[in-house]
């Protein structure tokens, strides 16, 4: 009992700072470049931490306790093993060297059966096309209109209103992703919260939360940053409105997991892609390598999470070594 204990501290401590480390840029990262030069990093992260409580508070009171939001209903509660902590370990390092995997498959794989993880994955791959057709014809049609290359607002009003619209499009869209990830910290904890426990875990996101504001993303933000137009209040607040919207629509089709990393890298595939069809300066050959390299991280990501699985259903439990 005590072995479990210190596994599922080790487990969810781990997790916590390796999905808001790693996930969240896909969310704030554009809120942290269009806002990082108007704003000091401890408002903006004030800011975020004042709707994750929101969004953990809504959760547990609405789904009897649940901070997962039901995302957890096919995964039921095991007793954390020493196997459970290194998905997120692996993880972690990932993110310090600034991999976008998704940590959807690399922590919950270590707990789903092979029947859960293969329909995880599948919703996955629908949503990453999805996202990026979705995302071409939008910015098809939006590049009609403006050059995302350049930050051409004039006029006060406008300029007000972009900047304004990133607040509330970047605490919609942090909200609707917190509905999906926190599965993958959750994971580790009872599906049922005290007030004391949701407490907790409220307190030690907010640290982890402040410390990302704090370094500026990290290293994992170059795969915002290396995007175009992406400090751009206008551009940071269309790419929140078809993220959150596309989010949206797949925590509303079912509860099975999924990973919101491969929508947001077919969403920025199918942006890029628009951008250099309508822009003739805009060379493709720039965009196919670039698109190619986050899509290239996550199949890696996607590998060493199966590898997770198969070594844990068929090589650790079975021969019972700890």
């Amino acid at each position: 009992m005590e072995m479990t204990l210190i596994y599922t501290v080790i487990g969810f401590g781990l997790a916590g700072y390796s999905v808001i480390g790693n996930d969240s840029i896909q969310t704030l990262g554009t809120f942290i470049a269009s806002k990082q030069k108007w704003f000091k990093w401890y408002v903006l992260a004030s800011a975020a931490s004042f709707v994750m409580i929101l969004a953990l508070a809504w959760g547990w009171y609405s789904y009897n306790g649940d901070i997962s939001y039901g995302r957890l209903t096919r995964i039921p509660y095991q007793e954390i093993q020493w196997y459970h902590a290194v998905a997120p370990a692996i993880l972690l390092v990932l993110t310090r060297v600034g991999i976008p995997v998704s940590t959807t498959f690399l922590v919950l794989s270590a707990f789903a059966s092979t029947v859960v993880l293969e329909k995880m994955l599948m919703k996955s791959v629908v949503g990453y096309g999805l996202a990026a057709m979705v995302a071409y014809v939008c910015w098809i049609v939006v590049s009609r209109f403006i050059n995302e290359k350049f930050d051409e607002v004039k006029g006060d009003f406008w300029i007000s209103f972009w900047r304004n619209s990133v607040w509330v499009t970047s605490g919609w869209l942090w909200w609707v992703w917190l509905s999906h990830d926190v599965a993958n910290i959750a994971v580790y904890l009872p599906r049922q919260l005290s007030i004391e426990l949701l407490i907790i875990v409220m307190a030690y996101f907010t640290i982890l939360l402040f410390y990302i504001f704090y370094i500026q993303g990290g290293r994992i933000q170059t795969v915002v940053l290396e995007k175009t137009g992406t400090r751009y209040a206008r551009s940071a607040t269309i790419i929140n409105v078809i993220y959150a919207a596309v989010l949206f629509y797949f925590k509303e089709l079912n509860d099975l997991p999924m990973s919101t990393t491969w929508v947001f890298v077919g969403l920025l595939c199918g942006r890029e892609l628009a951008i250099a069809t309508m822009n003739r300066d805009y060379k493709l050959g720039y965009v196919f390598p670039l698109i190619g390299k986050d899509f290239l991280k996550m199949v890696f990501g996607l590998t060493v999470s199966v590898g997770i699985v198969l070594a844990i259903h068929y090589v650790i439990i079975p021969n019972n070594w700890f």
